[in-house]
Formats: C-alpha cells, structure tokens, sequence
C-alpha cells in the first residue's frame, strides 16, 4: 500500500473453542441487532450520497494448505485497492475500511468468519483461495443477501451459484477450454482427468467432461484423496488406461512428488500431458519433465503487456511482495469493489446491479463480468517453461482471446 493511505486494518480470529451453536446465535443477536436500515440510500435516488463509510470483510488463506494463494491474492488487493482508489481509500466519497479473516482453508472458519462480519453489518465479503471455502462462504452471501466476489477459488459452481456471487479470477471450465486449444480435432480420443479428489480436482473432471466430452472426447478420471503422499500408484493407473492425453488438475504441496511419480512410471514418455502452470514455487517441480508438458496458463507477470500490469508489478514488488499466479485476483476484486461501492451508494442490489456487466482494465487487460451468470471473461495462455541459469521460466507461446475459452453460460 503506498504512502499516505490511512486504511484500517484488523485481524480478529473466532477462539477455537467457540461452537457453531454460538457463533450462529452471536451472528443472529447481531444481525436483529443492525436490521433497522432506515438510513441506507434509495440507489434510485440518482442525487443520493453513498454511506461514509463501508467495511469490507477479506476471507482468504493467511495459513494453511493454500496460504502462499493467499499471500498473492492479498498482495494484489492492496495494490488493485490503492491503484482503484488513487491512494485515497475512498470510493465516490465512501472511505472504505478493510477487515481481514485468515480462513486457513478451512470451510467452518470461513464461515465463522463470514457470519461474525455479516452479524456486525458488513454487506461486502472478499477473498477464497480454496473452492470448498468459496462455496461455503457463498452460501452465506446468498442467504444473508450480502455481495461475494471471489479470489482464486476455480470450482465452476460457483458460476451462477446465487444472485449476489462474483468472481475476481477465473474457474476451471476456461482451464479446460484453453487445454483444448493444443489438441485440434479430438473427436474419438481418450482424455484421462488425473486430479484431487477436491471442489477444485472435481471442478476440473466435471469441465473437461462438459467441454471436451462434447466435442466428441471420451473422459475418464483418476481421482486422488487430498491427503496422499504417494502417488506411484495412481501414475501406474493413468498409463494403464491408455489414454490419448492426460490433463492434470493439481494444486498444493504435493505437486513435486506427483510429478515425479508420473515421469518415474514413464507416462510423460508415452502419452501427451497438458496441465495449467502453477505459481513460482512449483516451476521447479517438473524438473525434466517441464520440456514434456503442455501448460495452460491463468498468468505470470511476463505474459500480459499493459501499463496496469506494469503498475501492479512495480507497487507489489514495491511493498516487498512477488507477483504471481493469483496477484491479479486480488487486483480484480479490489477494481470490482470500487465500482460496486460507488455506484450501489451502500445498496446491496444495487452494487450487484453496478457489477453485472462490468467491463474494466486489469492487469490482463479487458475483462468482463457477464451480466447472467457473474463469469469473469479474460484472455487465457499458452505457456512453456524454459530452463534458465538452472532453474526454469515461463514463457507466453501464445495469448487465447477470452472468446475463445468463455464458459457456457448457465441459465
């Protein structure tokens, strides 16, 4: 955050000892509490002043399995924040304060987390690097009538899953519809989904079955439990299937030893494998098999070529941060929150309405939310990892138009 700014920031964590039971009486006693809103705005009263001040509440991983997703989605939120509001923390007069939850990937702290703010009156949540907690938290957005707008979380359902969700990154069907944009014609080729057993592993397996089984692809799956370690196994039974190509869907720690297994087991010698490119941290882990591997990408900070990019590198690096794989959805979400705050004028209805739609530059260049179903629209890419002073880096083989790879929009 740059100089000069004065957001408030506080981090308050729900004891672990405190039962469902209480959190949802606490969060109940406070929503009677604030449910009185005389005050707030008529959003059709175009002369009407916004509130003076709206909190917004980012649940994101701060620790836990997917904490270094989190640490890239906060680094770009405070970036995108200062970039969409000048350094000012105000939107069209409204100062914003933001309150930060550390989720830990888990979906009962998110949402704790997510009725503990909604119970103190806050009507705009952030943040989910994990699907699961992502669509926990949207339940509650849905219920309480407060706008979601999601971080890196891909799992498809979150597309469409209620009237007050958005999404500040992409989802696992534009992965798959870039995937596909290596293989041309794949009418009667076998695909095998080598994935977790997660929201985000069986997003993936449910995409390439819809994306690619309806160009005429047959799709089976691997499916591996979160908690395994040993992956030789699971290797042995991709190549077992005989499969024409393999997309592998995999997030986490345990990347290295996946790979390894599957170049050990000879399936990245046998049978053409496409995977998205991760963040920094697993450029590594490919080791030889890099020069295998077709990769999709969502970005890297070489990829796109605009000044907002530029500006986001420079001010994240700047504050002691790396730009990386999900920096540009806490970016995003911070441009979408901007825009919600000053137009919905403290309205709830009305900021969904301010971001049905929305079409704005980001560190990717255009991006659209689609009015229907909230799908963020964004070009995607082709990668290839090339190996430099020993160790690898990405380079841009090719930009794929955000057409190209949109989702089917749900009805």
């Amino acid at each position: 955050m740059a100089k000069g700014t004065h957001m408030r920031v506080t981090k308050k964590l729900l004891p672990k000892a405190l039962t469902t039971a209480a959190v949802i009486a606490t969060a109940a006693l406070a929503l009677a509490a604030c449910a009185p809103q005389a005050s707030t705005p008529d959003p059709s009263d175009s002369g009407a002043a916004g509130p003076a001040e709206i909190t917004v509440g980012v649940i994101t991983s701060e620790t836990g399995p997917l904490a270094s997703y989190g640490k890239q989605y906060l680094d770009g939120f405070k970036a995108g924040l200062d970039y969409a509001t000048k350094g000012t923390n105000e939107a069209n007069g409204t100062k914003i304060t933001v309150e930060y939850r550390d989720d830990a990937g888990d979906p009962d702290t998110a949402v704790g987390a997510a009725k503990e703010l909604i119970g103190s009156g806050v009507t705009i949540l952030a943040g989910s690097a994990s699907s699961g907690v992502a669509a926990a938290v949207a339940e509650q957005a849905g219920q309480n009538k407060v706008l979601f707008i999601s971080g890196p979380a891909a799992a498809d359902a979150l597309t469409g899953i209620n009237g007050y969700t958005f999404r500040s990154g992409r989802q696992s069907a534009q992965d798959v519809a870039t995937a596909g944009t290596f293989l041309g014609d794949i009418k009667g080729k076998k695909i095998t989904v080598l994935a977790q057993n997660t929201a985000f592993g069986q997003g993936n397996e449910a995409a390439v079955k819809a994306i690619l089984g309806a160009k005429g692809a047959t799709v089976d799956s691997v499916l591996v439990a979160e908690d395994v370690t040993e992956f030789t196994p699971f290797a042995q039974q991709v190549l077992a299937g005989k499969p024409d190509l393999v997309f592998v869907a995999w997030a986490g720690a345990t990347s290295g030893a996946m790979w390894q297994a599957m170049s050990q087991q000879g399936v990245l010698d046998s049978v053409p494998v496409v995977t998205g490119l991760g963040d920094s941290a697993t450029f590594g882990a490919y080791g030889e098999a890099s020069e295998k591997i077709s990769f999709l990408n969502y970005y890297f900070p070489g990829a796109p070529d605009n000044k907002i990019n530029d500006e986001m590198v420079k001010v994240v690096e700047k504050a002691g941060g790396t730009p990386d794989l999900f920096t540009p959805d806490g970016f995003n979400a911070a441009i979408m929150l901007v825009q919600a705050i000053s137009e919905g004028k403290g309205d709830v209805d009305a900021m969904v309405k301010a971001l049905e739609g929305f079409s704005f530059d980001g560190p990717k260049g255009k991006l659209t939310v689609r009015a229907g179903d909230h799908a963020l629209l964004q070009e995607m890419y082709q990668v290839k990892l090339v190996a430099a002073g020993g160790s690898f880096t990405p380079e841009l083989v090719k930009t794929v138009p955000a057409d190209e790879v949109a989702p089917a929009e749900k009805q």
